[in-house]
Parts: C-alpha cells; sequence; structure tokens
C-alpha cells in the first residue's frame, strides 16, 4: 500500500507521517515538500525508514506535482494548509494553500482511473465566534467565518470544493484546536495570542491524538470496517472529549502554570479580543472517538509534559514574573497582529470587529475583579453562571430541520425548510428521498442561484453568501433575514450593527456601514 500525505512538515503532519511510517503494510509514504527545509528534518529524523519514503518537492497548486504525488496511492491524507499567524501575515499563501490547493487536488483525483480515498483536514473554525450562550457545535451547525479571518474563509472554500467534488471515497475532518510541542515557543513570536478571547469556549486535542486517529482510520479501512454508511461521505468534528473542554481563559491560565505563575502575572483584561474568535466545545465530538478510540491526552497532563521535556520553563520560575512580563509579553503588544497595535494604529475596521470600535476596546477595565469571566462563573453581565454544568450539558442549535433525522429519511419538505430558514428557497422540484448527494439548486436570501447537494447544506453546514466568492464578510446584513444565522450571530453582536467587513485586493482591511 502507498499513502500520500500533504502538509507533512506541520504540527499533526508530522506526527501522522511519523507513526505511519512504523505500519509494516504501508510500502511507501510519498510526501508533498513545499517547504524542503522542515521536510528534510522530518526525514532525517525517521531515517530508520527511509526506503519507505518518497520526497516530491512542489506545491499542492501544481497539477502536474499533484498527480505524481498521487500516482498509485490507496490513501490522500491532505493536511496542507496555511494557518495562523502565517495566514494573517502571508493571506496569498492561505488562499493557495487552503482554496486553490482542495481544487486541484480534487481535479486531479476525479481525473484518476482508480481513485485514492481522500481524508481532507478541514477546520472546526468554521464554526466562527461562539461564547456561554451557545457554547456548543455540531456538524451541520451554520458556518458563520469571523470577519477578516482569511484562514477560515479559504479553509471553508476548500471544503465546499471537496464536498462537492467527484471524488468516489472522502471523508472531511475538522480539526479543533491542537496542541503540539512548540505551541508555547510560536505563541511568544507573535501577537496572535490576544486573539483568544478568555471566554470563548475551546475544546482541545493533541497532535499525537490526531495522529492516532489517522492511523487508525487507515487500520480500520484497510480491514474493510469502513463504509460510505458509516465513515466515507461524512464530516467529522475531531475533538478532545470532556478533560479538554475549557475555555480560553484557563488554556492561557494553564500554559502559564508550567513557570509556576498564572495568567493574572502576565495578561491584562484588555489585551485580548473579546469577539471575533472561533472557538466551540463540541456536542458530535463522541463520533470519531467510539469509531476510532484515540484521545488519550489531556491538557494538564499536556503542559506537564512540556515542562518535563523543556527544562528551561523551570528556570522561568526563578525569574521575576513582573521582569518576563515586560520582556516577553508587553512587546508584542506592539505586534502587528496584536488589539494594542490596532488601536494605537486607527485600524477601525479591525477594531469594529473584534470589539465593536475602538470606544468600546477602551471601556474594557485592565483589572481582572472588574472582568466577568465565564469559566468563574459569571455571563457577560455579571450574573451567576452555572459553569460546570454549562460545560457537560449540550445544547443544539435549530438548524430547519431534524438533524437527527436518518439520511435516507430526508425529502423536499427538509429541504424546503432549510431553505425557508436561511431566507431563501429550494428551487429543484425533484428531489428524491433520501438522495442527499444529488446536485439541487438553491437560492439565498439575495436572489443568487447555486447548486450544492443537501449533504453539504444540511450537514455540512454551508449556504451561499459573499464569502464564498470573496474575502468579504456581510453577516450584520444577512441574520437579519436567516434564521439559522441569527441564532448565533446576535449572541455576540447587536441588531443594529450593519457592517460590511471586506478586505481590498491588497489585502486592506475595511468596512463600510450598509
Amino acid at each position: 500500500m502507498k499513502i500520500a500525505i500533504l502538509g507533512a512538515s506541520g504540527n499533526m503532519g508530522e506526527r501522522v507521517f511519523s507513526l505511519l511510517l512504523q505500519e509494516d503494510y504501508i510500502e511507501q509514504i510519498r510526501v508533498l515538500a513545499f517547504e524542503e527545509k522542515p521536510t528534510k528534518t522530518i526525514v532525517k529524523a525517521n531515517k530508520k525508514y527511509k526506503s519507505k519514503i518518497e520526497v516530491i518537492p512542489g506545491s499542492i497548486i501544481d497539477k502536474e506535482v499533484v498527480k505524481k504525488v498521487l500516482e498509485g496511492t490507496s490513501y490522500v491524507i491532505n493536511m496542507a494548509a496555511a494557518i495562523p499567524p502565517q495566514s494573517d501575515k502571508h493571506p496569498l499563501m492561505a488562499v493557495n494553500a487552503n482554496e486553490i490547493g482542495p481544487k486541484v487536488l480534487a481535479e486531479v483525483i476525479e481525473e484518476m482511473k482508480e481513485q485514492p480515498k481522500l481524508i481532507h483536514i478541514s477546520t472546526m473554525g468554521l464554526y466562527g465566534d461562539r461564547n456561554y450562550k451557545h457554547p456548543w457545535a455540531m456538524v451541520g451547525d451554520p458556518l458563520l467565518i469571523s470577519p477578516f479571518d482569511t484562514y477560515t474563509a479559504t479553509k471553508m472554500r476548500g471544503e465546499f470544493t471537496i464536498l462537492e467534488s467527484n471524488i468516489d471515497n472522502w471523508v472531511v475532518i475538522r480539526q479543533t484546536a491542537m496542541l503540539y510541542k512548540k505551541l508555547m515557543s510560536k505563541n511568544v513570536s507573535d501577537g496572535l495570542m490576544f486573539h483568544t478571547s478568555y471566554n470563548s469556549p475551546l475544546e482541545w486535542a493533541t497532535a499525537s491524538d490526531s495522529a492516532i486517529l489517522m492511523r487508525n482510520i487507515i487500520r480500520k479501512d484497510r480491514d474493510g470496517e469502513l463504509s460510505q454508511k458509516n465513515f466515507w461521505r461524512h464530516i467529522f468534528n475531531l475533538a478532545g472529549g470532556e478533560k479538554n473542554r475549557v475555555t480560553g481563559y484557563e488554556t492561557l491560565d494553564v500554559g502559564f502554570k508550567i513557570i509556576g505563575a498564572t495568567i493574572y502575572d502576565f495578561f491584562e483584561p484588555n489585551y485580548n479580543t473579546i469577539r471575533n474568535f472561533h472557538g466551540v466545545w463540541f456536542s458530535d465530538g463522541d463520533e470519531l472517538e467510539k469509531l476510532f478510540h484515540y484521545q488519550n491526552d489531556n491538557l494538564f497532563d499536556f503542559w506537564d509534559n512540556i515542562l518535563k521535556t523543556h527544562k528551561y520553563f523551570a528556570l522561568a520560575k526563578l525569574m521575576p514574573k513582573k521582569w518576563l512580563k515586560a520582556m516577553i509579553i508587553k512587546p508584542l503588544l506592539k505586534d502587528d497582529n496584536a488589539p494594542y497595535y490596532w488601536y494605537n494604529h486607527k485600524n477601525e475596521a479591525f477594531m469594529l470587529a473584534y470589539f465593536n470600535g475602538s470606544k468600546e476596546f477602551e471601556k474594557i477595565s485592565p483589572k481582572w475583579e472588574d472582568f466577568n469571566l465565564t469559566a468563574l462563573g459569571k455571563d457577560e453581565n455579571g450574573n451567576p453562571l452555572d459553569y460546570d454544568k454549562l460545560r457537560k450539558t449540550p445544547t443544539y442549535l435549530d438548524h430547519g430541520f431534524d438533524i437527527f433525522k436518518s439520511r435516507d429519511e430526508i425529502d423536499q419538505k427538509d429541504l424546503e425548510n432549510v431553505a425557508k430558514a436561511h431566507g431563501g428557497k429550494l428551487i429543484s422540484k425533484d428531489f428524491k428521498k433520501g438522495d442527499i448527494f444529488s446536485k439541487v439548486e438553491w437560492e439565498n436570501s439575495d436572489g443568487e442561484r447555486f447548486i450544492a447537494s443537501p449533504h453539504t447544506v444540511l450537514y455540512g453546514g454551508h449556504w451561499w453568501n459573499v464569502s464564498y466568492k470573496e474575502n468579504a464578510w456581510d453577516f450584520d446584513r444577512l441574520a437579519k433575514s436567516d434564521k439559522i444565522y441569527a441564532q448565533i450571530w446576535y449572541d455576540h453582536h447587536s441588531k443594529d450593527e450593519n457592517r460590511y467587513y471586506y478586505y481590498d485586493d491588497k489585502f486592506v482591511a475595511h468596512y463600510k456601514e450598509n
């Protein structure tokens, strides 16, 4: 068996690559090497298996290169992606890796006489920003990508391409927030850490567990245990489980404990965004776990292991916390990816997206006692909140149809109801009951018609809007007529907000009032 891996040098890809090399039934792993240096590093680290490795240099947007990588393979795992902060600073890389790449990949597989099975890694970022009002998400929830988040916009468009492709066997796995060994060092080199809203729900998984999942998928399919009934042509959320279900505040606080500190020693409430992030807990996060039993790690043990394997963190315990804050954290406030930078440089488009404007940002007290934290049992107004119950009791959105209904029972009325809930309508009149992968014509609230399978809309949460065509976000307006969007959007936006956010052709942020 031959396997192709795209994105082998990434945080998850490196672990998947190393783990699959150890499988005796895999005779060769073919790697697409976009970046030569990190690819050489992972190959060198696995020199014991050098005879099983074939490295092909090139880009995922080069069709001829992709053909070479996929030729004769049984599976292709696509983890190639440009993620934040790379996608923030170099948005065209995100367009190529996350959007154009999947399109080229789909074209190559569609043209192959014997198609490999595709495991496409997407992201939970598609669900957008959540808070305590609706912290839980599941496959089929609306995709409300955060304004100016090029990463999620391009990943959404790339995922849509895969779902609507003519590939025989694919699976889309939406990866959750991921813990990896270089997480700490990467997060003290950029202002990205200040994007993490303290009250955002986050469900973590480690790169190691994610790799185990990939290995177990290949093993079970090789043994004939997977089919289109239970796995292929489905969308799943890759989750970490209850032990990894926290908020942004807890995530940062736990991380600092390895140096004998807390979040209070390094951060202030007005350092971080209050909305426009992306994070959820998963009400259907056990589906992959039931199939593949991959959830082993937890957030707390992860940081303990980081401390054991990186002894220099122990030295930080001996240093004054005020000095560390002044030397490491405060300089990052001046990074062009940090909220303080946006505020000081009058980037009002970003300030509106992340804070509802500079004036609202100015109102945030620097004192923790003045800031209401979900994890400490307070809602946004300071009222009591049962956080433990919130974290353990899944809640569900109204999808416009019964999300738990058997797929074989989906009928014309279900499609019509979903379209109506979105403020649009179903144009096709001849849908055959249960034929959820057929091509169907829809019309959105703006009168635009589009083609998408019922599976993509009902079970993928996709609904055509301006974000599918360009880097623009119009959810303030759309939510006014879209009941499915409104459930989430108004959890952190007021109904009188009416802004259209967009990037120009040079990726400069703008907004206008509708």
